[in-house]
């Protein structure tokens, strides 16, 4: 059996942390979610989950708000999926790899994640589980405009393809606010961390494409590649320049960040992912001579937001509990 995509060490080697494909679809048989009733709502979930009888099936109304937010932070779930007030069911497969948000805004969200830049992995596994579901169900399909969807920006494939990226020189320049204009001519678009809605946390960000419509899923992912490849020029350009100039300055950072993460006895996660970042560049350009932690630091990263740490403690945590829990992990981390 494969690993989750966040233990891999592909997770950190440049600056593409993961690459994940969406497919967004719908069943023929049931109204679209501004129409579906709550009845028909659990049914569909029912139908669904038998249908694919190969993954672990969980009812969100079952979930404490804490292993929600652990699905939240391991990006299985949208932010939305947790705020949906009908029945909702979540598909998941050994590995977590793959997965799928039953009654998200459309009936059926297939997720598909592989760590670093391997879009062409994901979209394959993906379109398998797609044929797979569409063997045993009706979609809601238009010879002309494609898949039906409750959204008309993903009418069409249905395909949302995306990188979580790491920028964390480009996000200390001026350049990043004149990159965004540019990439969104071309139906790009940078999110936060979470995706749309969400901030961006430790200078990673989600690069994805915003409208299906009109175009094959080749064409989606081949321009999304390219917009990547442009930005993380400019990342290179803004690294080149600060390291040229700087660099005394930014082993410094480094060196200080890892120390504090090491010793802290207390430390909030906005700071830590700060921190996190600045030992992840640190690595990955030479820049720390500190042996490398055993976890990958994406991995890292997503084990000090608050559904992990409440998981690892086994209870409900307040937010200054929570910033003495993450200080005395990261220190068993970088002991």
């Amino acid at each position: 059996m494969s690993s989750p995509w966040f233990t891999s060490e592909k997770t950190d080697i440049n600056p593409i942390l993961s690459s994940r494909i969406r497919l967004a679809r719908n069943l023929r048989k049931y109204p679209f979610q501004q129409k579906l009733n709550a009845p028909n709502a659990a049914y569909m979930v029912q139908e669904m989950q038998e249908a694919i009888s190969i993954f672990h099936k969980l009812d969100m109304q079952n979930l404490s708000e804490a292993e929600q937010k652990v699905f939240l932070e391991k990006h299985i779930i949208s932010p939305e999926f947790i705020r949906g007030l009908l029945p909702r069911g979540l598909l998941i497969s050994d590995d977590q790899n793959l997965s799928v948000m039953l009654n998200e805004a459309d009936h059926i969200r297939i997720q598909s994640m592989q760590a670093g830049d391997a879009l062409s992995d994901a979209l394959t596994a993906a379109n398998r589980l797609d044929d797979l579901i569409e063997e045993r169900m009706e979609y809601a399909f238009h010879h002309e405009y494609g898949y039906l969807t409750a959204c008309p920006t993903n009418t069409g494939t249905g395909l949302r393809a995306s990188y979580m990226i790491h920028l964390p020189f480009l996000e200390r320049t001026d350049q990043f606010k004149s990159l965004l204009p540019i990439i969104s001519k071309f139906g790009i678009t940078l999110r936060g961390i979470y995706g749309e809605g969400t901030e961006s946390m430790g200078g990673i960000y989600q690069i994805s494409n915003q409208t299906t419509m009109g175009k094959t899923e080749e064409e989606i992912i081949q321009v999304l590649q390219n917009m990547t490849i442009k930005v993380m020029e400019h990342e290179a350009q803004a690294r080149d320049k600060m390291l040229g100039t700087h660099r005394a300055d930014q082993e410094n950072m480094v060196y200080r960040a890892y120390g504090v993460l090491a010793y802290s006895r207390k430390i909030t996660a906005k700071e830590a992912m700060d921190l996190l970042s600045e030992v992840r560049l640190g690595y990955l350009y030479g820049l720390l001579d500190k042996p490398k932690p055993v976890k990958q630091i994406y991995q890292i990263m997503m084990e000090i937001q608050p559904g992990h740490l409440q998981r690892i403690a086994g209870r409900e945590m307040d937010e200054l509990d929570r910033d003495y829990a993450r200080a005395e992990y990261l220190r068993e981390i970088f002991k």
